[in-house]
């Protein structure tokens, strides 16, 4: 513990001090006025009674416990006005990178979506200084959640990402096979589609004219999303889901070249997850070779890897390999806080003042 103002500690003790010296002078000065006066005979047998002896100790005690209440609290309380803190010098590693997520939210890639979400929770919950956001697409991109560190806010909004994709999945489900909805299950299904318009509004806006998965404005998107982009020393990161199932109706503001090359020139690397031929969407209308291709060049052309989902390579398996080829860059911070430390001195003022009453209280009578 130290004291902030320690000087004055020393000036109130000395000033104390410079108070009693004045006081005994005082009573001494006045003592010998009552020097010559009539004095009392035959105290000695009176002194050596009992009840005298007691009630002299019992004095004595009183005495001492009210000086010394007297001068704690005086020294705790120049104490208190000193204020006692202490240093602490605190060492941080700030992590410094960013990880933007940017999923395709096409109902074709629900399964994997769904996945890739319920298994980042556990990954979050273990993160500490990281940056996340998230971004989702189709025919625009919404940013989900911009880049935080709290992780609580992430955690929430995976879980409201999850539900999303279940949704999905009952969607496609239950009346994906259809091209008209029976009266039957009419109700039911407005019901759902009611659900799903939250996400779809602002992943579907002019999707009539404009199409869908545009997967090159999705990831110049996510690249945007960083700040400071020609500026930062921020290791930067985008994990990146989709089928490359690219519907456009008009040309596209940057597509997936583009927004690759934009990718590597600002130090962002793209980590690329892509479903397994099994479960890819409308295999007659788009080449599976093809797509994979595409995407792959476009994630290696940043530095960053290719995976591809299958039953020998889980979403648990792709993400803790991202983690592990991408290490985090950490920069040791030192910050100096002061803290007051007022209790003990405090704690002593209260005893002091207590026991100091308290006696002078039983004196008086």
């Amino acid at each position: 513990m130290e004291l902030m103002y320690g000087k004055v500690v020393a000036f109130g003790l000395i000033a104390v001090a410079v108070f009693i010296a004045g006081l005994f002078y005082v009573k001494r000065k006045t003592s010998f006025i009552y020097a010559s006066g009539i004095k009392a005979a035959n105290t000695k047998r009176l002194k050596q009674s009992k009840l005298y002896r007691s009630l002299e100790q019992r004095y004595i005690v009183l005495r001492c416990i009210l000086i010394a209440g007297i001068i704690g609290s005086i020294v705790s309380s120049l104490v208190l006005i000193a204020r006692p803190y202490k240093k602490d010098d605190i060492y941080s590693g700030v992590k410094k990178r960013d990880i933007i997520l940017c999923l395709d939210v096409s109902y074709s890639l629900y399964d994997l979506n769904y996945e890739i979400t319920d298994y980042l929770k556990e990954v979050v919950k273990g993160l500490e200084g990281d940056r996340i956001g998230i971004n989702i697409f189709n025919t625009s991109t919404v940013t989900y959640v911009p880049l935080t560190d709290d992780y609580e806010y992430v955690l929430q909004k995976l879980d409201e990402l999850s539900e999303y994709f279940v949704l999905q999945k009952e969607y496609q489900d239950k009346y994906g096979e259809y091209t008209y909805i029976p009266d039957e299950l009419l109700d039911e299904y407005m019901e759902l589609a009611y659900k799903l318009d939250y996400y779809d509004a602002g992943t579907l806006y002019n999707n009539q004219s404009k199409g869908s998965s545009l997967v090159g404005e999705g990831l110049g998107t996510a690249l945007y999303s960083f700040p400071y982009l020609g500026e930062s020393d921020r290791t930067r990161v985008i994990i990146m889901c989709t089928d490359n199932e690219l519907n456009a109706r008009k040309k596209q503001i940057m597509d997936l070249e583009d927004a690759a090359n934009a990718c590597a020139q600002n130090n962002v690397t793209v980590f690329g997850i892509f479903p397994s031929e099994e479960v890819f969407y409308a295999p007659d209308e788009y080449n599976y070779d093809s797509c994979k291709e595409e995407f792959k060049s476009a994630v290696e052309s940043t530095g960053g890897k290719f995976y591809v989902r299958t039953r020998d390579q889980a979403v648990s398996e792709i993400v803790k390999d991202i983690q592990k080829q991408e290490a985090m860059l950490v920069k040791v911070v030192m910050s100096r806080q002061y803290v007051d430390l007022p209790y003990i001195p405090f704690t002593i003022l209260i005893i002091c003042l207590a026991l100091g009453l308290s006696a002078g209280l039983v004196l008086q009578r």
